[in-house]
């Protein structure tokens, strides 16, 4: 199995996210760019302070939840819309429909994974929805974001600004042209892809992933894998033995192995499965020493792919 580490770039992600609500709410990107040129522009029209402002956080998971915490702490409103019911941290206050998100909201930023659902989840209809005078924050899905819509609305000044890390189409390396229609706009944060790129966040994943791989190969567990059957398996209990099956996901190979366990007289204490489109995997614990000869019969199994037994 391939695993990911889903918690590992949480602070990561969320700290950019607070560092871009307050650069566009003081348009630091067009001081920066002015500055630059040798432009002298000190300003206040249209600068905010964010205490006080509304965040609406769709999508309120491990990093969504995050950024609440650290928008509460600066003295934000949080409102947040999310499909499924999540408890709320702190003062966070969930709204009942993403319309009434938008509609209230003077920063919304999007913390979804992508699926048919989200494809284009902030496009024209959205954005005609939105608050007038908004920031959109996106550090989650390029194509979560319909961004020829979002750039017309910060021409027309209906979106004041907007931070971008994540793109329909990104380049394959460093060394490839990169095009988007929101350059050279004013008051956005274009970056990289960079949300999770940081020193910590690349040490947590390599720790947690190495861990994961740990457990797959103590216990059999598989939980967070990319590839494979999610299995969340406890630790193999004292004199007994632990049956792992990786197999084509067909009917009747369940009964097969239960059939076969049943032949050496052994008894089954706990069974879990799991399938995917196409594989099926399978723990199994049970009270009998039973070698490698039921293990060789499984994996002559014409749906076998795979055995290990642990003691």
């Amino acid at each position: 199995p391939v695993f990911n580490a889903p918690y590992s770039n949480t602070r990561s992600v969320a700290e950019l996210v607070i560092s871009e609500i307050i650069m566009l709410a003081r348009r630091v990107p067009d001081h920066i760019r002015n500055t630059h040129s040798g432009i002298w522009n000190k300003i206040s029209k249209n600068c905010f302070e964010v205490r006080g402002k509304t965040i609406g956080i769709v999508g309120y998971g491990h990093i969504g939840s995050q950024v609440s915490v650290l928008a509460e702490a600066m003295g934000m409103k949080v409102i947040y819309y999310d499909i499924q019911t999540v408890l709320p941290l702190g003062n966070a206050t969930p709204v009942s429909s993403y319309e009434e998100l938008l509609k209230n909201s003077d920063f919304i930023s999007f913390h979804v994974p992508e699926t048919p659902q989200t494809m284009n989840l902030y496009g024209k209809k959205e954005i005609e929805v939105t608050k007038k005078g908004a920031y959109m924050i996106n550090l989650s899905r390029g194509k979560v974001v319909d961004l020829e819509a979002l750039a017309k609305a910060i021409q027309s000044g209906h979106i004041a600004g907007a931070g971008i890390d994540v793109f329909p189409e990104e380049p394959e390396s460093n060394n490839d042209p990169f095009l988007t229609p929101m350059q050279n706009l004013p008051n956005v944060i274009l970056t990289p892809h960079i949300g999770g790129s940081t020193e910590e966040a690349q040490r947590n994943i390599g720790s947690e992933v190495a861990s994961k791989l740990l457990k797959f190969i103590n216990n059999g567990s598989t939980t967070f894998s990319v590839n494979f059957p999610n299995l969340e398996i406890t630790p193999l209990p004292g004199g007994q033995y632990r049956i792992l099956n990786v197999h084509k996901n067909q009917p009747g190979f369940l009964k097969d192995i239960n059939s076969m366990v049943s032949a050496i007289g052994a008894n089954i204490s706990s069974q879990h499965l799991g399938t995917s489109a196409e594989i099926g995997y399978l723990s199994m614990v049970i009270d009998k020493s039973v070698g490698d000869e039921l293990k060789e019969k499984i994996e002559k199994h014409p749906f076998s792919i795979k055995t290990r037994i642990l003691y």
